[in-house]
């Protein structure tokens, strides 16, 4: 029931910007924790930012400066803004949120089904 699904990828030059939208929607009672991941071919998957309990935040040192992640609390959407693109930040972005379905239940984490990015030279 409950669904996270992102929109916003695509293709852009660099040193240009895009704009990644991530919602979360379903059986929700709270999200303690909302955030952007990616993964490029043969690599890891890597945080990119993440919002904790609504104020902790954290950035991957390589977007630090360039990307901005903000939560809107009321929509269960976070958004990525992502400036200066690099080819380097060419990958599969990945929406993760922390999810409590009903009170007194557990969190558990969903995750969405990806969205591209691609950054040409």
């Amino acid at each position: 029931q409950v669904q996270v699904v992102e929109s916003g990828g695509g293709l852009v030059q660099s040193g240009g910007s895009l704009r990644l939208s991530c919602a979360a929607s379903g059986s929700i009672f709270s999200i303690n924790a909302m955030g952007w991941y990616r993964q490029a071919p043969g690599k890891q998957r890597e945080l990119v930012a993440h919002i904790i309990n609504g104020i902790n935040i954290n950035y991957a040192d390589s977007v630090k400066g360039r990307f901005t992640i903000s939560r809107d609390n009321a929509k269960n959407t976070v958004y990525l803004r992502m400036n200066s693109l690099k080819p380097e930040d060419t990958a599969v972005y990945y929406c993760n949120a922390n999810i409590l379905q009903e009170y007194g239940g557990r969190y558990i984490a969903y995750w969405g089904q990806g969205t591209q990015v691609t950054v040409s030279s």
